[in-house]
């Protein structure tokens, strides 16, 4: 063997023990990415990269320079990200997982509505048999419609179910509750899903689990419902003293199989954190859109010639009435401490202005700026940094928005997000994408101006 065939050779053997060991990292790395879920974690941690990348540059004895070390290592980190993501992505599209498996044989759902609705189907992958009971006949029937069968009375629902979930209005839960629990077996176990949890508080029975997943809609009604609207939601129980251990393992096993994680907390904790979170922004966006109303009683300009920004707003106001009077007097004192904090800052703000004070309203849009890049790292779990915005213009016309992914979808340019922002028949609108590594932002932004679309 001559001598370069000597070096190829040690160079080939080299390629592979780094491919098994890069093998191997990738298993460690979706390791921590399964912890970090389980957690409810963000899967990166830019502050730990920078360490790694660091230590690394410090170890080296060369002859690498610390930007090839750097570069290298930086490109290995965002390669081995991307595969686990798309591991995960392939493992949900495979249909019924191991922690989807079926919790219960018999269920039974009080409430057929799009929550009620949504469960039965959600359910029915896992091969559950579901019954369903509701007030109202015409609800039931189109509920029944869905493929749930229906049953005649509220005892005939829950008779031989092994687990019953109340989907009613707020209001309504606590009675209706505690009818299924007088109505139940003592082996039956019995959950529920209303919005506020204090109200539910004081029923002390070791098969109740009060529970609240976060999803649904404005609107409402089981031709809405579908079996995929808890996957990846989360979904807060609240089991009080009464609660049974084997009670609470059975409920977050089911919710489990619904494709949604259980989380939880206490119902004063659950309250005030919904308050902030969800009803404040509901409260605050139908007084905004009423004020703006206001404003155009005697003219329309105000609407006429409103913004994006407006819209986006005020997207959540009008939300069913029926429904959301319900949660704002069911949550009534939390919600109320929620707007006396904001008051404190709008007057802060109002100061500011009326003072001309421009450094301190900048500091409030850059404290904000940050919470709101905080908020997006949870969202999407990834860093701030590696998220990236393109903003397209698109034309009103069928087909654009299709042509969009299909250009990026051709290239494994995975979309975390996009938001559709309509300006007016004329203009079209504008779509902003959010891509994950500046390396895809760059492609992404090229391919589609090679297609003759605005990127910026």
């Amino acid at each position: 063997m001559s001598e370069l065939e000597g070096l190829r050779t040690e160079i080939s053997e080299l390629d592979r023990r780094l491919l098994e060991l890069l093998n191997r990292r990738l298993e460690l790395v979706g390791a921590v990415r399964d912890h970090k879920d389980a957690a409810g974690e963000r899967w990166i941690d830019p502050e730990r990269e920078a360490e790694l990348l660091q230590a690394l540059v410090d170890a080296n004895g060369g002859p690498l320079s610390e930007r090839g070390v750097r570069s290298i290592f930086s490109a290995v980190l965002d390669v081995l990200k991307q595969e686990v993501a798309a591991d995960r992505r392939s493992a949900g599209s495979a249909g019924v997982t191991p922690e989807r498996q079926r919790a219960v044989d018999r269920l039974a759902v009080v409430g057929t509505g799009l929550v009620g609705t949504s469960v039965a189907l959600a359910a029915g992958r896992a091969g559950t048999r579901v019954r369903g009971f509701d007030a109202d006949p015409d609800v039931l029937e189109r509920a029944a419609a869905r493929g749930m069968e229906a049953a005649s009375s509220l005892a005939a629902v829950v008779a031989e179910a092994g687990l019953v979930v109340v989907a009613v209005p707020v209001g309504a839960a606590p009675g209706v509750v505690q009818e299924v629990l007088d109505a139940a077996g003592p082996d039956t176990v019995v959950t529920d899903v209303a919005s506020t949890k204090r109200s539910l508080a004081s029923i002390a029975d070791p098969r109740f689990v009060p529970g609240h997943p976060v999803a649904g809609g404005a609107t409402g009604g089981p031709a809405r419902a579908a079996a995929d609207l808890f996957d990846a939601a989360t979904w807060f129980l609240t089991p009080n003293d009464a609660s049974s251990a084997e009670s609470v393992q059975l409920v977050e096993r089911f919710v489990a199989s619904l494709g949604a994680r259980a989380v939880r907390t206490d119902a004063e904790a659950h309250d005030r954190l919904l308050a902030l979170t969800s009803h404040l922004p509901h409260a605050l966006a139908n007084l905004l859109m009423l004020r703006v109303a206001e404003a155009a009683a005697d003219d329309d300009a105000p609407l006429a010639f409103a913004g994006a920004s407006l819209r986006e707003m005020t997207r959540l106001a009008g939300a069913n009435a029926a429904v959301w009077s319900d949660i704002f007097l069911g949550n009534a004192d939390e919600i109320a401490a929620a707007l006396d904090g904001l008051r404190a800052s709008l007057d802060e703000l109002e100061q500011a202005l009326r003072a001309g004070d421009r450094e301190r309203i900048e500091a409030t849009i850059a404290d904000a700026a940050a919470a709101r890049e905080r908020l997006e790292s949870f969202a999407y779990r990834t860093a701030p940094a590696q998220l990236n915005r393109i903003r397209v213009r698109v034309p009103d016309r069928p087909g654009v928005l299709a042509r969009i992914t299909q250009i990026l979808g051709a290239a494994q340019i995975n979309l975390e997000d996009f938001e559709l922002r309509h300006v007016s028949p004329e203009y079209g609108g504008v779509l902003v994408i959010l891509v994950a590594g500046a390396d895809n932002a760059a492609r992404a932004r090229e391919l589609l101006r090679r297609e003759g679309y605005s990127a910026a």
